[in-house]
């Protein structure tokens, strides 16, 4: 890894699109023992930054191979577009619909003498506040290019580790690459053909709150208004026979959202009511 870094970089430039993988272990419930862990793309474009799931990319590929048009979307992962030298961030959020969300996100890093040896790499130490967590990077003063992960931004160099105070997140460079064009994200910019509707965080808000008030309605919709004893209903891999079914369903739906409402940005935790 740390050989193919040093030797793209010189190529910077000259690249359309080079693209930085973070590995993100992450607790979607603050009291679990164990991580779930994703491979994130960061890609640094001539005119924007894009992070979001590796997946995505991987679904593009085998789309443009095998012809086809199936999409997909990990709710428990960030996607983030922000333009460069700008502070302003859209992340793309899917709920009922695919949302996008604007927000200034301009970082304010304190730094520190200590460093550390990784690899062939010398890396310090910065920390900052944001989204009611306090959080520790290592970037790479060697690496000119002031970006990281997610929404971190704005150091003397290259983001190679950081992580929450409580290790909540934790995102590591694992890779490097690069593109001759401009690498497209036709599946950022619109979902099954539709395009992301903008809003608000309190929008946001109300409509997590209606999904954990009714989780399942648009599934009870169309049962209720089904005619054709043939069409088959299935929630979860659980087929669907009656309307009673989805009431337990809904409970465990919301016991799930109680348990893992633990985002990146914790101030933005829902405040799901208790009973």
């Amino acid at each position: 890894m740390k050989k193919l870094i040093l030797l793209l970089f010189p190529l910077l430039l000259s690249a359309q699109t080079h693209r930085f993988v973070y590995l993100l272990q992450y607790k979607k419930d603050s009291l679990a023992q164990d991580f779930t862990k994703a491979n994130m793309i960061l890609d640094v474009n001539k005119d924007d930054r894009k992070f979001y799931p590796y997946a995505y990319a991987e679904n593009d590929s085998l789309n443009k191979i095998r012809g086809r048009k199936s999409a997909m979307w990990d709710d428990s992962l960030p996607a983030v577009i922000r333009k460069k030298n700008s502070s302003e961030n859209t992340s793309l959020i899917m709920l009922t619909d695919l949302y996008s969300v604007k927000s200034n996100d301009k970082t304010n890093w304190k730094l520190s003498e200590e460093t550390k040896i990784d690899g062939q790499y010398t890396l310090q130490k910065a920390i900052t506040n944001f989204g009611g967590r306090e959080w520790i990077a290592w970037f790479c003063k060697d690496i000119t290019l002031s970006e990281g992960p997610y929404k971190f931004y704005g150091l003397p160099g290259l983001i190679f580790e950081i992580e929450d105070s409580r290790k909540n997140y934790i995102f590591k460079l694992v890779k490097s690459m690069k593109f001759a064009s401009t690498y497209e994200t036709p599946f950022l910019e619109s979902f099954l053909g539709r395009k992301p509707l903008p809003v608000t965080d309190k929008i946001i808000a109300k409509k997590q709150l209606e999904l954990y008030n009714d989780p399942l309605h648009d599934v009870a919709e169309s049962f209720k208004s089904n005619t054709n004893p043939d069409n088959t209903f299935w929630v979860s891999g659980v087929q669907v026979k009656s309307i009673d079914q989805l009431k337990g369903m809904s409970d465990e739906r919301r016991r799930i959202m109680l348990k893992e409402n633990n985002p990146i940005e914790i101030d933005k935790a829902v405040k799901y009511p208790l009973n």
